[in-house]
Formats: structure tokens, sequence, C-alpha cells
């Protein structure tokens, strides 16, 4: 289930009142309960057509509807969150939902043995277990194929002729982000940074959370646990402030990064059919795009995640405002730097083992990163060249400085250039994202070096590029003046301006937004 999609508005339309009824009194929420369980069994019978798996669904519901009741108020919520949590992750197959199962079984009985385990021995080796289970799931199922496809590859330049079967292996959705969610629970007990968590249902509700299961952001147990120790009732203010986080999500998604997306598609298919001026506009539209999609996806699941009364850390900070590449690395994708910080660069060394040492600790946390993003090549590429970015960064930085100050650049100007450089490289490595193979993205960087070809004559789809370059100017322009304004505050304290900032939103949303059509881009890593 995507949150651009009809199913889901329904499946909120149900959620919503369920969650916040076990809050209410013994014959509200015995009609809410009733009410729109009833909702969901006819609402899943027209929606779903995933075959004999749909009774088993129903009978979750309804179990859950009924089982709340007996549990109480907060165990309740609990079950509720989870039972609609697995529906919205199993609304693509349910055999995913097993793996979940099972991420969160496993962890929970291993974070239970090590934080009773005395012996730092046993401890250790425990937690070492979580690790090689949860990253040996999602290296089968993520990087199998890609590593047969690589040494068949291998062979055959090698003058073999391999005969190796590649399994059909489907991709869950999201498990990426799950698994590092789940892995990082037993480490953090480990660390002793935690005590386990003796309940089983309120840690499977925040392993399989729906608003961030399947593309983040990675929350922290140590942040989140805690949220789920009291009963959630329903606030008018966190309804109206996160409707509006929401709102904003979903223009970056459906208005902006959607409208982006045929131009993009274009391009990259066949970039050698096309002018350099094309290839270029090609790269910066795909740039906004997957910024767009992704920052979308957790400005919705945050806005959901406050109307619920649950708080998660920002993960996008205007990150193509950054003057170089560490502060990119604070500004995108936070919950997944921070994690490889935590959990990857500094228990490598970190920036301890002298300038080496640290260069190739950048490196290899940004290659597993990379890795991480996808199972392809050209993911490890894009890695590298964050690795490279970071090290010439601690090389050329200071000097670079020096120029611009003895060139006497006043400070505006230092800004903008620095801005400049960083957006420019990092667009470099996004083509090798974008592209579906090094033979694509190779095609693009030599189109964009024809200088010959950048002419207005030569520029395809005009009103295409016209519209996606005034979507991408409001959504600076609304970032810019945020870094003076706060448009979140400003909105809490004025009622006008949040009115007509929702309004036009809507507007936006409705006129030029798609629905329905277009998967978030992280849902593939």
């Amino acid at each position: 289930m995507i949150f651009n999609s009809l199913p889901f508005f329904v499946f909120i339309g149900i959620f919503l009142p369920l969650f916040f009824s076990t809050k209410r009194s013994e014959s509200s929420w015995t009609w809410a309960s009733v009410s729109f369980a009833t909702l969901v069994e006819a609402v899943l019978w027209y929606g779903t057509s995933q075959g004999w798996w749909n009774w088993p669904l129903h009978g979750l519901i309804l179990a859950a509807t009924i089982g709340s009741r007996i549990l109480g108020p907060l165990k309740g919520q609990h079950l509720i969150s989870l039972v609609g949590s697995y529906v919205f992750y199993g609304w693509w197959d349910w055999r995913f939902l097993f793996l979940v199962g099972f991420s969160t079984v496993l962890d929970f009985t291993l974070g239970l043995l090590v934080d009773r385990e005395s012996d730092d021995k046993k401890r250790r080796q425990m937690m070492v277990l979580s690790i090689i289970m949860n990253l040996g799931f999602l290296g089968f199922f993520k990087y199998f194929n890609f590593f047969i496809d690589s040494a068949a590859h291998l062979l055959l330049a090698l003058g073999f002729q391999p005969h190796l079967t590649t399994l059909r292996i489907l991709l869950p959705i999201g498990i990426s982000f799950y698994t590092f969610q789940s892995m990082s629970y037993v480490i953090d007990v480990y660390r002793r940074h935690m005590p386990a968590e003796k309940n089983f249902l309120k840690y499977a509700a925040f392993v399989s959370f729906w608003p961030q299961l399947v593309a983040g952001p990675i929350v922290r147990a140590k942040d989140f646990l805690p949220q789920f120790n009291h009963n959630h009732g329903f606030d008018w203010d966190r309804l109206i402030t996160g409707t509006g986080r929401i709102l904003w999500g979903f223009f970056k998604k459906c208005v902006v990064a959607d409208s982006l997306s045929p131009f993009v598609d274009q391009i990259f298919m066949e970039p050698d059919a096309f002018t350099s001026i094309n290839l270029l506009i090609g790269v910066i539209f795909y740039s906004f795009q997957i910024y767009c999609d992704f920052s979308g996806y957790s400005d919705i699941a945050i806005g959901f995640a406050r109307v619920l009364g649950f708080k998660f850390n920002e993960n996008f900070r205007t990150p193509y405002f950054s003057q170089n590449f560490s502060e990119f690395w604070t500004r995108w994708h936070i919950s997944l730097s921070s994690w490889l910080r935590d959990y990857l660069y500094i228990p490598l060394g970190g920036n301890r083992g002298g300038k080496l040492g640290t260069y190739r600790n950048n490196m290899l946390t940004m290659l597993l990163g990379g890795l991480w993003h996808g199972a392809n090549w050209t993911f490890m590429f894009w890695g590298f060249l964050h690795g490279m970015y970071l090290i010439g960064q601690r090389q050329l930085g200071k000097p670079f400085g020096a120029v611009m100050s003895g060139l006497r650049f006043p400070s505006p100007l230092k800004a903008v250039t620095n801005i400049a450089l960083t957006y420019f490289f990092t667009c470099l490595a996004w083509i090798f994202v974008r592209a579906t193979s090094f033979d694509k993205a190779t095609d693009v960087i030599a189109g964009l070096t024809n200088l010959s070809g950048y002419t207005i004559v030569s520029m395809m789809n005009k009103f295409w590029v016209v519209k996606g370059v005034l979507l991408i100017g409001i959504l600076l322009a609304v970032e810019l003046t945020d870094l003076k304004m706060h448009w979140n505050s400003l909105a809490h304290r004025s009622t006008p301006f949040r009115i007509a900032a929702y309004a036009t939103l809507l507007v936006l949303i409705a006129f030029f937004g798609s629905f329905g059509s277009g998967a978030f881009i992280y849902f593939q890593f």
C-alpha cells in the first residue's frame, strides 16, 4: 500500500478511528470497533484480489478489534497499531509478513537474552548472532541475484562457460529499513544504552509501525519504544500540524517528483539520443525528483506519526544548500547517515586512526552505504564517489578556503560557490544512481561534455521543462525562506497563514498532482 493511492486513504479512514477509539469510553469504543471493523471487511473484500489470503487478513482485523477490547486501552492500541501495520505492509504481498515477523521474534528474543546474560563473551556472541542473521536475510533477498550475476560475468571474462542459475527472488519492500531498525535494537541493548523490552506486543508494534515501515526514517528503539508507554488520544492540534506536514510531503512527491519523472525517464532510457542541454536538464530534474520523492515520503510519515501522537526525528534538512559533503550527510537521509556513523563508522575506528585510518573508514562506510541502496555496481560507485568527496574535502577544504579568502570573496559569494560546487558533484554522483548501467551513465557524462549541444532550439518538451523549473523554484523558495522565517513555527502561531498555506497546497496537489501511478523511489532500497 502506498501513500499516494486510494486504498491508503480508505485504510486511514478506518485505522485512525480504531486507533483513537481505545481512549474512549466503553460504549463509544464498542460502537467504533464494530462499525469500522465491518467497514474494513467490506473494503478489503472489494479492494483486494490476492486470493485466499483475504480471509486471514479479515480475521486478523476482527481479532484485533475484539482482542484490543479484552486487553485494555494501552495494549489494545498496540494491537490495533500492529495489525494495521501488517495490513498496510501485507497489501503488497502477504508473504513479506513472515520476514517482518521473523525479524521481530528473533531480535526480541536475543534482546532479552543479551540483557539477562552477565557474561560479556556470551552477550557479544548473541549480539553477533543477531547481526549475522539479519544481514544474512538482507543479503539473501537483496543481493543473491546480484552476486550470482557478477560471478557469472567474471567467469565469462576469464573464458569459462558458467551454468549458474539465478533464483527469481522478489525483493521485500523496505527490508533494509526494518532490518537496520531491529538489528540496532539488539546492539543498543548489548551496549547497555537501553534495557531490553519485555512486552512483545509493544516491541512488535515498534518494528512494524506503518508510517515508516517501508521507507523510513529509520527510528532508534531507545528513542521510539518509550513513546508506546502511554495511550495516545486524539488531539486537534496534532491533527492540524500533522496535516500540514502531510500536505507538504504530498506536494513534494505527487506534484514535484512525479511531474519531473517523465522527462527524467525519457532521458535516462536512451541518453545517447539527446543533446547536452536535455541531458543537463534531466540530471538536474533527477536530483530534485529523488530528493522530493524520498523527503516527501519522510514528511508524510512524520506527519502521520504526529497525528497519532508519535515523534520522528527529521530525515532531511534542505540538503542542496549544503556547503560541503560533511554537511550534506548531516542533511540528507539523516536517519541512515547517523545509523552508519554510530553502528559502522565509529566501530571501525572513526577518525581515531590518523589520516589514513580516517580515509579508510570514510570509504568503507560510503561503499557499504552505496551497497545498502541497491544491488548494482553503479550504487557501489556512487558510494565510492561520496567516499572520495569526503576524503577530498579533508585534503582540499582548507587550501580552497584560503584561496577564496586570498581573492577576497565576500561571505555570501563564498557560500554560493561552496553550495554550487557541492551540488555539482552531488549531481555527478546521482547519474550513477539513476542510470541502469555504467554504459548508460558514461553516455550521460559524455553527452554533457559536448559543448555544441547546449542550444535552446534542441531543447525538447519545453512545456515539461518550464513546468519543472517553476515547481523546483517554488520548492527552493519555500525552503530558502524557511531557513529565515521558519514556516512551521509561523503556521503554529498564525491561523490565517495556516489556512492560506494549506489551501494553496491543496490546490497545487489537486491540479498538478499524480495519484496511484508513481511508487516511491526508495521502496526499491
